[in-house]
């Protein structure tokens, strides 16, 4: 054998090993999901795995959930374009519109009907606490610091009812909603915030709502501007089918129990969430 049809022989058994092997054409590379840390993560890797096989299902592409380690790192992870598709809440969201700007929008979520998050102050149900009003001097418990629920709305309503963070005895930021909750009805703190879907869950072992957050509206999914057009499009109808279907509508249930629809989404809708995080003393997002 000649030194040229070696050469030849060689390069054609590397590219023979690489497709045996499954190695990614740039077509097939693994597009990933990302959420972010709002529950436990193995609880959000069940959650989302049904959408993910769906959509690699659909474009013939594997598709990896992957849970962030912190708010701040999910919103920088598509921010930077590092994932390609996240799911986001509404601050996180109006966050990385402000830090890297807009992204191309997939979906957002209706909850039982409604197109808005809802989220409570919670305190115990044996809790003397009526109002917001008399949190001056308590103790209180927030989520990850860019939660719109756990942390940022919470945060404007004790403002509006004259309960600056300084006016409280002390306060702590918890990992994930459920933690929230169970630290108050532990008594290690006197009130906290939590997205309706916790207060739910926990309200028959002792928890009763103190006031009502802000409504803005929900969840939503945005991809990485580094994919092309017409997947981002692909993607985009893909979602919007999971409507129309029973198995579509065990998908949305899976992400969250109540969830009857995706809507197309604008980023006008976020813009009274960023005239109450510009207010006057509300501790900034990080």
């Amino acid at each position: 054998m000649s030194c040229l049809s070696r050469v030849i022989f060689i390069f054609i058994s590397i590219i023979f090993f690489n497709t045996a092997c499954g190695a990614d054409s740039p077509g097939q590379k693994t597009l990933i999901l990302a959420v972010h840390p709002y529950l436990p993560k193995d609880e959000l890797l069940t959650r989302f795995k049904p959408l993910a096989d769906y959509i690699a299902h659909s474009i013939g592409r594997p598709v990896e959930v992957r849970v962030g380690r912190d708010y701040e790192e999910h919103i920088n992870s598509i921010g930077t374009d590092d994932v390609d598709i996240a799911y986001m809440g509404p601050v996180p969201y109006v966050k990385l519109v402000a830090s890297y700007g807009k992204k191309p929008l997939l979906a957002r979520q209706i909850i039982d009907g409604q197109p808005y998050l809802k989220g409570e102050i919670i305190v115990r149900q044996d809790s003397t606490l009526q109002s917001l009003s008399s949190l001056k001097g308590k103790r209180f418990l927030f989520t990850d610091p860019s939660s719109t629920m756990g942390s940022l709305l919470p945060q404007y309503m004790l403002l509006k009812a004259g309960v600056p963070l300084t006016k409280l005895s002390s306060y702590k930021f918890l990992e994930g909603h459920d933690n929230v909750a169970l630290g108050v009805l532990a008594g290690d703190y006197d009130a906290g915030a939590v997205k309706e879907e916790t207060f739910q869950k926990y309200a028959p072992r002792g928890l009763r709502s103190l006031a009502h957050l802000p409504m803005v509206y929900d969840h939503l999914f945005v991809t990485s501007a580094k994919l092309p057009e017409d997947l981002i499009e692909t993607l985009r109808n893909l979602f919007l089918k999971l409507n129309n279907s029973p198995e579509g509508k065990a998908i949305m249930t899976s992400i969250h129990p109540k969830m009857t629809g995706l809507v197309i989404p604008k980023d006008s809708e976020f813009d009274n969430l960023r005239i109450m995080l510009g207010a006057k003393g509300l501790k900034k997002i990080p």
